[in-house]
């Protein structure tokens, strides 16, 4: 599929086939692709935790609401968001660019940011949900349908997958192969109530 065909034919898929086993070889190119996806000053501040256990996978679902797609999807993605990425060695982002590019942009990111906690947790969040879309895109592309979550209890999401100090929940996102159609596509709103040109 080319890009276009893509995002017209992303649905939130909430009924997969439980019987469906991802090849390692989907999974790595999913995680590779989605490992290209924007972040500012590289910081790659999304974090991807694979799901793949049953039994924790029933536990989140307990913690869910009960919806089947935590634990039929063929992997349950959660997609967390690094609130200390900017503190690491620059390195870690730019070291692989030339001298006058590091020197540049690494001593840059910690003024950014330092003391700055909204816009510290705003560009995390940013980073994941553009993962997460690159990662949803992308399964499309590899045949799977997908399903962004925010339908739980984050606190019970936190302690299962012992999320680490520092990071912050964004949302669940089940893939795999679909079990049933989605529902008729919501209306889109008008562009007079969502575009803008130049100033509101």
């Amino acid at each position: 599929m080319n890009t276009s065909e893509n995002i017209e034919s992303r649905r939130s898929i909430k009924h997969y086939d439980p019987e469906h086993v991802m090849p390692e070889a989907d999974l790595q190119e999913l995680l590779r692709l989605t490992k290209l996806a924007p972040s500012s000053f590289n910081m790659q501040n999304y974090r991807i935790l694979v799901v793949r256990n049953p039994e924790l996978r029933q536990q989140l679902r307990e913690v869910a609401w009960d919806q089947a797609q935590v634990t039929d999807a063929s992997v349950l993605f959660i997609l967390c968001a690094d609130l200390k990425a900017h503190q690491a060695d620059p390195s870690d982002y730019w070291g692989h660019a030339p001298q006058a590019v590091q020197d540049i942009l690494g001593p840059m990111i910690k003024p950014f940011y330092d003391g700055k906690d909204q816009l510290i947790r705003d560009e995390a969040m940013r980073s994941s949900a553009l993962a997460g879309m690159t990662l949803m895109l992308a399964a499309r592309d590899l045949g799977y349908d997908s399903c962004p979550m925010v339908g739980f209890d984050p606190d019970a999401v936190s302690k299962l997958i012992n999320l680490p100090d520092g990071y912050a929940l964004s949302f669940m996102l089940p893939v795999g192969k679909k079990a049933e159609e989605a529902w008729d596509r919501g209306a889109r709103l008008a562009d007079d109530k969502v575009v803008s040109y130049d100033r509101f």
